[in-house]
């Protein structure tokens, strides 16, 4: 029998065939995009290594240490990304349910045995030779494919614009199981970072607004509900503790806060320079090349260099509003606006938290942070907006 899916997958491979020519696929790119996320990992190369070249406790006196090991997450990245723009969106989308069930079960792992806890929380599966990765960072894309994938099945079968009720309710399970078990080990940073991604989702899916009115209800219940229910351990009540009173224990669990907004403060207008910030070079503020790796843009580069990020970030999430508007179908906008709320929460919350704006949760800076994970997540988002960039632009040729 003659379905939609035949058509999609049919057309999806007709139009592909058109870029056969390595230079025409180039020229198709966005762009803007691309670069504006070279830009701002080439910038992260440099403040990591800014913050960890001294760092001889960390590196065994090798200054090179964390540089070569954060290029080497830069390149598998890339190679992400192109990957996923080679195989394209079809072969992606019919993907996403495995996709989402493999990082499920990953999730699940960390909370046994295999997982391994670092500063207070265990979020991670170590894999040998001194590497580890975090589920929940690459759990963020699996889950936007798999709601973006229910949405767009269900819209094509039943031709309709919006979603029933019931398929709501699928698609809030399909991001409520992995945070069940990211809230469990604890990372209250990356159950807010869910949360926001499936309010983006819902919203770009054209849900009614009761939904969406009520999913935000849920999230303010809920967040009562973990902080009456003993569910978060010290250190993070210790965290949202200093977020509301900045002076409240200085030397503890203030610290970071405190040392971070003097580092960016020292920066003043154009920086103290690169590779001679002294807070950095001091070791004041911990966590520097991950959780506050914004504090060396801070100083070093000042507000002009800060501002640049702030600009690149922009850039990014603008390019990435444009590809979901001009979509072409339902899949393609969701998926990009999933995006768009994980990355514009994400850098909010870092940044916020260097400023002392937010309270510390640990989430990475998209694209500048060290880490292998979060970097692997981020650059496959930038292929899956290329590749929805690319069809719409071959379709609207068509």
């Amino acid at each position: 029998m003659h379905t939609y899916t035949d058509e999609r997958t049919t057309a999806e491979q007709t139009l592909w065939r058109r870029l056969s020519a390595r230079d025409s696929l180039l020229r198709r790119l966005d762009w803007p995009l691309l670069l504006a996320a070279l830009g701002l990992t080439a910038i992260g190369a440099a403040l990591v290594y800014s913050a960890t070249r001294g760092r001889a406790d960390l590196t065994g006196g090798d200054p090179y240490f964390f540089l070569l090991r954060h290029a080497t997450n830069i390149t598998i990245g890339l190679v992400l990304a192109a990957f996923v723009v080679w195989i394209g969106n079809t072969r992606i989308r019919d993907a996403a349910p495995l996709l989402y069930v493999l990082s499920v079960v990953l999730t699940a792992l960390v909370l046994t045995p295999v997982g391994s806890t670092v500063n207070g929380s265990q979020r991670w599966i170590e894999v040998g030779g001194g590497f580890a990765f975090q589920p929940s960072e690459l759990v963020k894309v699996a889950v936007i494919l798999a709601m973006a994938a229910l949405f767009a099945a269900r819209a094509e079968a039943d031709d309709r614009l919006t979603p029933t009720g019931r398929t709501v309710v699928q698609a809030l399970l399909i991001a409520g199981v992995p945070t069940v078990f990211i809230l469990l080990t604890p990372d209250l940073g990356q159950t807010m970072g869910m949360a926001v991604i499936a309010l983006g989702v819902l919203t770009a899916s054209g849900a009614h607004r009761g939904w969406i009115l009520g999913l935000l209800g849920t999230g303010l219940a809920g967040a009562l509900l973990v902080w009456q229910g003993g569910l978060l351990d010290e250190y993070q009540l210790n965290r949202i503790a200093a977020f509301a009173n900045p002076a409240l224990d200085p030397a503890g669990v203030g610290y970071n806060t405190n040392q971070a907004r003097i580092a960016i403060g020292a920066g003043g207008l154009t920086g103290t320079g690169l590779f001679e910030g002294p807070q950095t070079t001091g070791q004041f503020v911990p966590e520097q090349h991950t959780d506050f790796i914004f504090t060396v843009a801070g100083e070093e580069l000042g507000f002009v260099g800060a501002g640049l990020i702030v600009a690149l970030l922009g850039v990014v999430l603008w390019r990435a509003l444009r590809i979901a508007r001009d979509a072409g179908d339902l899949y393609g906008t969701v998926v990009a606006a999933g995006i768009v709320s994980w990355l514009a929460f994400q850098s909010f919350e870092n940044m916020g938290m260097s400023l002392g704006i937010m309270p510390v949760t640990g989430l990475p800076l998209p694209f500048l942070s060290y880490g292998g994970s979060s970097m692997f997540a981020v650059w496959v988002a930038v292929g899956l907006l290329q590749s929805i960039h690319l069809r719409s632009r071959l379709l609207a040729r068509s």
